[in-house]
């Protein structure tokens, strides 16, 4: 097993690169453990000439529970996870899902030992830390590619957050997100794409524009399971599009959830 680059290192490579401002790196290191933790497998193990990471952020503060929507988003993650497995180019995919609440579900890794959400890995009681735990995940991701940079491996990512309520908590602000929202997508290799829940009360378009996600990447299902279903279905349909090399990328990139929004 190949020796991983110190996260630090993958930043510092990164604004050299300029794929990351150099004002992000603080707000970054403060989460640094966490990201190293979620790196997963190295890059020089991963034979591939070029790679698709997909990254998964989970709500699991109480109002999940309370709303009794855990098993929808447990069968939506999955959706997600078996969609994926039915592209052409699964064996290039790496996958990582983690938790609102910092918790990782598993690290970036090859897609065939992807973990399926349940009962017993979750069970969401937490609060919403969403402006802290988006960064981190962001910064995940962006390292990550960084490594595959450093092997001289293409990487095209798409990251999705989904959340049902506003932010609560978080010491960091919208603003310090879109700052790296705004980073990743200057590259044109990312896609950031958000799931606002309805909780009656929340404009989830208001707060996904804000921490810089483009309006054709935000989704608002109703609160049931109906509409949960129909969103992470439109995301599994998506994410595989966006698989499938370069130019399924672009086109997947341009034309966002399209007439699939919901």
């Amino acid at each position: 097993m190949s020796s991983k680059t110190n996260v630090g290192t993958l930043f510092s490579q990164a604004v050299d690169r300029g794929t990351l401002p150099q004002g992000s790196i603080a707000a970054l290191k403060d989460v640094g453990s966490e990201i190293e933790n979620a790196l997963g497998v190295s890059a020089e193990d991963v034979p591939a000439s070029e790679v698709f990471l997909l990254t998964i952020e989970i709500d699991d503060s109480g109002s999940i529970r309370f709303a009794s929507n855990a098993q929808f988003v447990r069968d939506g993650h999955n959706l997600v996870l078996d969609e994926l497995a039915r592209s052409n180019k699964s064996d290039d995919i790496l996958v990582h899902t983690s938790y609102l609440n910092g918790g990782t579900l598993f690290p970036y890794r090859l897609l065939s030992g992807a973990i399926r959400l349940d009962s017993t890995n979750y069970n969401p009681m937490g609060g919403t830390p969403l402006y802290d735990q988006t960064l981190a995940v962001l910064g995940t991701v962006l390292a990550k590619e960084q490594e595959f940079a450093n092997q001289g491996v293409p990487v095209r990512t798409v990251t999705v957050i989904v959340t049902d309520g506003r932010d609560e908590g978080s010491r960091r602000s919208a603003s310090d997100v879109k700052k790296l929202v705004d980073a990743l997508l200057r590259s044109e290799n990312h896609i950031i794409a958000f799931m606002g829940i309805d909780d009656g009360v929340t404009d989830f378009r208001a707060v996904a524009r804000e921490m810089g996600i483009r309006d054709e990447w935000i989704l608002t299902p109703k609160n049931d399971g109906h509409s949960i279903r129909q969103a992470f279905g439109v995301v599994s349909r998506i994410s595989k599009s966006a698989s499938q090399g370069a130019q399924a990328f672009s086109a997947a990139a341009q034309g966002g959830f399209g007439s699939g929004i919901v």
